[in-house]
């Protein structure tokens, strides 16, 4: 650890020369230092991927995710074709998101043992609001996607919450987000990040095969193995984590729930060396990562719609509407009626300095899907026009939860004006 501190200090001393040296530097060191960063990144993303997508660049766009191949293996008839060949698309939403949902698994790990997941009191409230943000809206797309010309299996859709994007907005808001806010909120879409996963597993994989799905339960064995042994080294843990996910992917399983059961698998801490903890250091490692490459480059892949031949009638086909309408009213209805009936009965109480107006502004923000309902959206359908549905009704409601959300907090009186 001492030598953990000594290098960031050092490494500050010479970011601190390079920011006196040379401004724009020292401007970009402050810009990855906001808590807000991450979320900007996304929106850039978001943005410069509908501009290309609506000039005279979409062709290219759309040749280098879709087209561009990236095998591993022989490849040669004789040897049965390659052993992985993949779009460019395929390699980041099931590539690089492994990643992601690796990272999501150890913030996952961290808050049921030591942080505000750790204890039923403490769980308790975002337990019974995570529960209700995934109903909700999936309730409220299913009964509009149940008549004619509906499409129903993509339920799940709007379900998800963007952490990245909605904690980026309430570190925006400073001093008018208390504290409390931003961890009650964390709570909330670790929570939802683990109920999408589940979704993902038992709803939205494919056909099984038996042999593959074989390797990855003995990749299972092999990584609590690791764990029993106390084996703190994660190289261990990727090696045998990478075999997971080529196995899942064989399988038919959504290869991303490796990431997951990997990072499940890597110790908090070790016994025998107490100083060491190896889920916090990879999660110090991988954040900047998965926040300013890994996240941006799936937004930016998979935001791309093209509003060429779409009018305001677009906004009212059924599988747009139930997204947004479960984004924007199911995300804020299923999350603050708990809140609301768990306070009034006495069973919990409002987050610490937090009033009902901040509350209500922090439902509606959980409205901001983005990146993880556009990964659903990806695995729930196949044709092109429906995924353009989807990214049309993703992008509105999202935009729609983060700008009324962000409105009530900065508006509504802190609590005890």
């Amino acid at each position: 650890m001492g030598n953990y501190i000594d290098h960031k200090q050092n490494t500050d001393s010479v970011a601190g020369q390079f920011h006196n040296a040379n401004p724009v530097i020292g401007m970009a060191r402050e810009f990855f230092k906001m808590e807000a960063s991450g979320g900007v990144m996304l929106v850039v993303a978001a943005i410069l991927a509908l501009v290309v997508a609506n000039t005279s660049l979409y062709p290219l766009y759309d040749f280098v995710l879709n087209k561009v191949n990236f095998t591993i293996g022989f490849v040669g008839p004789e040897d049965g074709g390659p052993f992985l060949d993949k779009s460019v698309l395929h390699w980041i939403n099931d590539g690089l998101m492994a990643v992601f949902f690796f990272l999501v698994g150890l913030e996952i790990k961290r808050e049921v043992l030591r942080g505000e997941l750790s204890s039923f009191d403490k769980a308790l409230l975002p337990i019974l609001m995570a529960i209700g943000g995934v109903a909700v809206p999936s309730a409220i797309y299913f009964g509009l996607n149940m008549q004619d010309g509906g499409v129903p299996t993509g339920w799940a859709v709007p379900a998800a919450t963007d952490i990245a994007f909605s904690l980026g907005i309430l570190a925006l808001l400073g001093s008018r987000a208390p504290i409390s806010l931003k961890i009650t909120l964390t709570a909330i879409a670790i929570i939802d990040d683990l109920m999408a996963i589940l979704i993902i597993a038992f709803f939205y994989s494919g056909g099984l095969s038996a042999v593959p799905l074989l390797i990855a339960g003995l990749a299972v064995l092999g990584l609590l193995a690791l764990n029993q042994k106390q084996v703190v080294a994660t190289a261990p843990y990727v090696l045998v984590g990478f075999v997971l996910w080529v196995a899942l992917l064989k399988s038919g399983m959504h290869p991303t729930i490796g990431g997951v059961l990997t990072a499940f698998a890597i110790p908090l801490s070790c016994v025998k060396r107490p100083w060491l903890t190896p889920v916090e250091t990879l999660e110090h490692a991988l954040h900047p990562w998965v926040a300013y490459m890994i996240l941006p480059l799936f937004a930016f892949a998979n935001a791309g719609v093209s509003f060429e031949g779409m009018g305001l009638g677009s906004f009212t086909e059924l599988v747009t509407l139930g997204i947004i309408a479960g984004l924007f009213i199911g995300k804020q209805l299923g999350i603050f009626l708990p809140l609301f009936l768990a306070v009034k009965s006495g069973l919990c109480k409002l987050p610490d300095g937090a009033s009902w107006g901040q509350v209500y502004g922090m439902s509606v923000l959980c409205g901001v899907g983005f990146t993880m309902s556009l990964f659903i959206g990806e695995l729930a359908f196949d044709d092109p026009a429906i995924q353009s549905s989807v990214r049309l009704g993703v992008l509105s409601g999202s935009v729609l939860s983060a700008v009324v959300g962000y409105a009530v907090i900065r508006f509504c009186p802190k609590k005890g004006t």
